[in-house]
């Protein structure tokens, strides 16, 4: 497939650029970080996704959703990248969603309506480390009765604390196996904590929490197969928005380098500064490139998609991770303030970087997966 948009895709892109533009631009975080929201994002801007019809790309037509794919999702999430929206639209609308589409007609009916109304809001609990280790879940479910009995602690639970349900992997008798885990269930804590982009994840103990066979996702110890699905589009979810913050971080900066005056006349025409700045612009061509390729796969259902998700995660992450700090050094000094936006979008890429695992984990994983 060709890497470029056809008609259709392109209106979303369009459509998504200005509804960012206009209504989740910078000034939006800024607004809910200065005013210290709990949840760290809008809800009446979540439900203006519901009305885009935003929230229903990668729900199917049966369920009432829009039947598209991770490469039309994928235009979303850049968009969100390039102005931080603050949303939930990663973990609920594509990594949530994933999972759901692989449960129950009674599981994706209770909960896939309030999610395309921008009304449910899901968290993912997977992590246990201080990193990304989806392979070293420990938490444990017993069986109870004709149900489950849960215990063990989850970090780095992205919207922990304002999700209506959280999506828990745990370990059963013969494997994994994936819970739909209501808000206020007895026995689970919820620690809320502001990270450094301003988003609010959460620590989670689950601390004997007893649930029924209806909060199974999938089959009882056939997770492992759904959790791949879910993380799959959650990495390369993450990569477009990652891609989004890359290219929002080079347009101000090039801007920048335009207004910015020194010694009679713009430090853009300084050939230095230009190298560096053509530099940047090929870097993220090429990670746009490959999360797009990436994306056609999954859809696809292609062999070859976990290998090139996790490429397209490495090289999102490095080629981002560069935009930003070149960002805040052609700003100079100024680059270091608070009045300027560059450094909204260092900390975005700081805080995304970890999310569904960073380029180190990635890099290791393409490797392995080559024999190394």
């Amino acid at each position: 497939m060709p890497l470029y948009h056809n008609d259709e895709q392109q209106m979303l892109a369009d459509s998504a650029r200005e509804f960012m533009k206009s209504e989740a631009p910078v000034a939006h975080l800024r607004e809910f970080r200065d005013k210290n929201c709990k949840d760290g994002f809008s809800h009446s801007l979540w439900k203006q996704f519901g009305e885009m019809g935003f929230n229903g790309i990668l729900v199917s037509e049966d369920d009432g959703g829009l039947g598209m794919g991770h490469y039309e999702a994928g235009i979303i999430l850049e968009e969100i990248g390039r102005n931080l929206s603050p949303s939930p639209f990663l973990t609920t609308a594509v990594a949530g969603v994933e999972a759901l589409n692989a449960g129950s007609a009674e599981m994706r009916s209770r909960w896939l309506p309030g999610i395309l109304a921008g009304e449910t809001v899901l968290a993912l609990a997977i992590d246990e480390q201080a990193k990304h280790r989806p392979e070293a879940i420990a938490m444990e479910a017993q069986r109870s009765g004709n149900g489950f009995r849960l215990n063990g602690k989850k970090q780095f639970v992205i919207h922990g604390a304002s999700a209506d349900m959280l999506i828990v992997a745990a370990r059963t008798d013969n494997g994994l196996t994936l819970f739909a885990v209501e808000k206020d269930t007895k026995g689970m804590d919820v620690e809320a904590v502001r990270l450094v982009d301003s988003a609010v994840a959460a620590h989670v103990t689950l601390d004997n929490v007893e649930l029924t066979a209806d909060a199974v996702i999938g089959e009882v110890d056939q997770g492992a197969a759904v959790l791949d699905r879910m993380l799959r589009a959650g990495r390369i979810g993450s990569a477009a928005e990652t891609v989004g913050v890359g290219a929002g971080a080079m347009d101000i900066t090039v801007n920048y380098l335009k207004e910015r005056k020194q010694f009679g006349k713009a430090i853009g025409e300084f050939q230095g500064l230009q190298h560096r700045a053509a530099h940047l612009y090929s870097e993220i061509e090429i990670a746009r490139a490959v999360v797009m390729k990436a994306q056609q796969l999954c859809d696809e259902g292609s062999a070859n998609a976990e290998m090139m998700v996790s490429v397209a995660k490495a090289k999102a992450g490095r080629a981002t991770n560069l935009s930003v700090r070149e960002g805040v050094q052609m700003h100079g000094g100024v680059g270091m303030t608070d009045e300027y936006d560059i450094g909204l979008y260092m900390k975005r890429d700081r805080a995304l970087a970890e999310f569904f695992g960073d380029a180190n984990y990635h890099i290791n994983r393409v490797a392995q997966m080559n024999g190394y």
